[in-house]
């Protein structure tokens, strides 16, 4: 078949990729000439792992072709996917169809027979509508339909998603348009992947009711985790009983600095104005976005806990800073607000991630960047894991300890063992799971040392008792 993929951003890059790898014949356009340039040379302006192989091969095989010009792909196309933006608007949170509008109208002018418009862009519900309307409007003539098919591709793990994708919604009432998409996806048969047939404004609403239940699966957990912390137990291991459970499942259920991301914080944001414009509110959805918020910044009075809430002075070492590996992804990431909130504590801040630096840099200007997670822990008085990068997984913490100023590890992921850690002589902390009494006495240590460099009192309050939540140290 041949596809016409406009817009040759993460989704409309990924998806016509794929589809390329699966026989189509698969031309991406996209109105910036210099971004067509760089990709038909071989250059991925993304990071997202396996996908500068895919598309050197389908170019190579002739399969995927990257241009400017829209009017000549459209009008050979039997589907034509609008993979546009869809931001957030300045000002109220709703989403900018700008973009989608634009790209409707451009294709409604250009369309030559029967040919199936998609929306793959996350849109709002009756977006499939309009779009249907406006080129109505700019084609009276046109033998065309509109089908929602919304994607649910993840940063990192996007080709394995495409091609072996937990469901495909198709949203339509046309039965020839349906026909044309399913037989697109054929190939994904053989893996038995459900296809779920809907009407079109169902389909639009599943993309954003799906996102915004696992966003409250990550919130209740992290909130489930403050908890943990004050009782004195583990939410790795109440999440682990919680997700043996079926109706419940173990994913999402991993606590950390919030979510972030190009996805969640934008589609919770347009449910909510969805639901205002209808009068009905999601309150729940209200909540997990405040909560979510907060708790960005809140990470920050976990590190400053252990130098008895004072950074001032104090150098911090934060390892990773994309919202979540194997991805350069900087939107809405836990990182910016956490640094942020650091920096008004006063404290000097060194950075490392593997891919997100260069996306980095214009939102954190105020920061050193070094060359490697070594480098970034020299001289720190506390490192930070805020992005769980397979290359922090085991690290050389002896060779850490010497470099850095204090032992001081704060791992906002939970890759390591509490016992681990103690081991290595390191204050250690983590999210939602309780401090062993060595630790408890070393942070004890630090903050004593602290208030004698002040000529305070030394007298120091512990995060809970020691008699009423852990046992006392021998």
């Amino acid at each position: 078949m041949r596809v016409a993929m406009i817009g040759t951003g993460y989704v409309g890059l990924v998806s016509g990729a794929c589809f390329a790898d699966f026989g189509h014949h698969v031309t991406c356009v996209d109105h910036d000439a210099a971004k067509i340039a760089a990709l038909n040379s071989g250059k991925i302006p993304i990071f997202e792992p396996g996908l500068a192989e895919l598309v050197a091969n389908n170019l190579r095989e002739g399969r995927l072709v990257f241009t400017s010009d829209l009017r000549g792909p459209v009008a050979a196309a039997d589907i034509v996917f609008i993979a546009v933006g869809t931001p957030a608007r300045r000002g109220d949170g709703f989403v900018d169809l700008s973009h989608v509008y634009a790209a409707a109208r451009e294709i409604a002018a250009a369309l030559d027979g029967f040919t199936v418009i998609v929306t793959k862009s996350t849109v709002p519900v009756g977006t499939s509508d309009e779009i249907e309307l406006m080129v109505h409007e700019v084609r009276p003539d046109a033998d065309f339909a509109v089908v929602a098919n919304p994607e649910f591709l993840r940063e990192g793990t996007a080709i394995r998603d495409f091609k072996l994708p937990d469901r495909i919604v198709i949203g339509s009432d046309n039965a020839r348009a349906c026909d044309v998409v399913s037989q697109l996806y054929r190939p994904l048969y053989l893996n038995a992947a459900p296809i779920l047939y809907t009407a079109r404004r169902t389909a639009e609403l599943i993309k954003y009711a799906a996102n915004a239940f696992l966003a409250t699966k990550i919130t209740f957990v992290n909130e489930l985790a403050d908890l943990c912390e004050q009782v004195g137990a583990d939410v790795q291991q109440v999440a682990r009983g919680m997700g043996l459970d079926n109706r419940i499942g173990p994913k999402f259920l991993h606590a950390g600095p919030g979510f972030g991301g190009s996805c969640f914080p934008k589609d919770l944001l347009a449910l909510m104005r969805i639901a205002q414009d209808y009068a009905t509110p999601m309150r729940l959805v209200e909540t997990v976005v405040a909560v979510n918020e907060a708790r960005k910044r809140f990470m920050a009075r976990k590190i400053a806990r252990v130098f008895d809430g004072s950074l001032r002075g104090r150098t911090v070492a934060v390892l990773g800073l994309t919202f979540k590996p194997n991805t350069d992804d900087m939107r809405e990431a836990p990182s910016i607000p956490l640094i942020a909130a650091l920096h008004d504590m006063g404290a000097k801040i060194k950075v490392y991630d593997p891919a997100g630096m260069a996306q980095a840099q214009p939102l954190l200007p105020e920061v050193t960047y070094c060359d490697g997670p070594y480098a970034c822990a020299e001289n720190a008085d506390a490192a930070v894991i805020c992005t769980e990068w397979e290359q922090f997984r085991a690290l050389d913490f002896a060779h850490i300890r010497k470099l850095m100023r204090h032992p001081v590890l704060i791992d906002l992921r939970n890759i390591y063992d509490v016992e681990e850690m103690e081991r290595h002589g390191f204050v250690y902390s983590s999210v939602g799971r309780p401090d062993s009494p060595a630790q408890l006495r070393r942070i004890q240590t630090i903050k004593m040392d602290q208030r004698r460099a002040k000529g305070g009192d030394e007298t120091v309050v512990l995060p809970f008792p020691l008699d009423r939540h852990i046992a006392p140290a021998p």
